[in-house]
């Protein structure tokens, strides 16, 4: 069909020289395929990079702690994903001895490797017939082929994936996989795609019916939660004080400082938050606002207020997650991508 020759034709012409493309080992495909998700290619190359020198196996990979997986995935986000990786390498590690599977069947059983990921790797890996259907494929068939049904919509899932079921028959996987992605990321862009020079553009539903810019459809998102955090910031001599977080909420096994999360900004609360600030920290302590930060997560806006604290008392035996530490070991330590804003441009007085 012509729809798979121009593109494959397109792809052959003009694709990235990127490093996990020159490679049919799993692991390698495995490592870009996880870090690129929810990342851009600009952004997630240096840190594929630094993952592959410091892992050059699964079996190295497996042998890391997890501070050390989530320091060099420190300003990725998606923290789950590292976490995830490391269970699955120590996985791979223990059921295959160390050799990484290729199969759909197998791979699709890993944890944090989807529908998309189990594609990609065996298909890239070995030519097993499966399509890839990320956001960059979701775009190219739903604007070439008209379709609007929503694509993050579970009708919209199934329909996409039929059609790419269909157009991959014939084709060699890893090539057209490879290829509509590419496409997808270079020239049928989500804006100001390059209809003007696309080899496709004579036959594209949106292009002949002026719907490029409305294609593909999503379901509206729910409405992003906003919070209001305040960090302590307490330190002696060469010290600092940093807190562990703990499961159940954002940047799990990260450090940050102290904490009050409370519902509205400080100074509009400023009595409450004065009383809570007392209650954690004893009667005598006292606060000095040092910085503020707007820090904005997929679904969550955070507002984030530092402060020093001076004066104070915490009970460690209560507090396990809290300790001291060296300047130097926190900055060894993961953390989330806002304390690491804040302490580029922290000196102590």
């Amino acid at each position: 069909m012509a729809f798979q020759t121009e593109i494959t034709k397109w792809y052959l012409h003009n694709k990235r020289d990127l490093p996990w493309r020159k490679t049919t080992d799993p692991y390698v495909i495995w490592l870009s395929e996880i870090i690129l998700q929810q990342t851009r290619v600009e952004q997630g190359l240096p840190y594929f990079n630094r993952f592959l020198e410091a892992y050059p196996t699964v079996s190295d990979f497996a042998n890391a702690t997890e501070e050390q997986v989530l320091k060099l995935w420190q300003g990725l986000g998606y923290y789950s994903r590292g976490r995830n990786m490391l269970f699955t390498a120590r996985q791979i590690q223990e059921k295959y001895k160390g050799i990484f599977p290729v199969k759909y069947d197998e791979l699709i059983l890993l944890k944090g490797v989807g529908d998309y990921t189990a594609a990609a790797i065996s298909s890239f890996a070995a030519d097993e017939v499966k399509p890839v259907v990320d956001g960059n494929v979701f775009r190219v068939l739903s604007r070439y082929f008209g379709i609007d049904t929503p694509i993050n919509s579970t009708e919209g899932k199934k329909k996409f994936l039929a059609l790419a079921n269909e157009l991959i028959i014939g084709e060699v996987p890893s090539l057209y996989n490879q290829a509509i992605m590419e496409f997808g990321a270079m020239q049928c862009k989500p804006k100001s795609p390059l209809c003007s020079i696309c080899p496709l553009q004579a036959d594209c539903f949106a292009r002949r019916n002026n719907l490029v810019n409305v294609l593909p459809v999503k379901e509206k998102k729910l409405k992003k939660r906003t919070r209001y955090f305040n960090y302590f910031v307490c330190t002696n001599s060469d010290q600092i004080l940093v807190k562990r977080r703990t499961a159940g909420d954002i940047w799990q096994e990260l450090y940050d400082f102290p904490l009050l999360e409370t519902p509205d900004q400080y100074h509009n609360i400023q009595e409450e938050f004065l009383s809570q600030v007392k209650s954690s920290f004893g009667n005598d302590c006292t606060i000095a606002p040092l910085e503020q930060k707007k820090h904005l997560l997929t679904h969550q806006t955070i507002y984030v207020q530092f402060f020093a604290l001076d004066n104070y008392i915490i009970n460690f035996n209560q507090n396990a997650e809290i300790k001291w530490v060296t300047f130097d070991e926190f900055d060894e330590l993961p953390q989330p991508k806002v304390i690491t804003n804040f302490m580029s441009s922290y000196s102590v007085n």
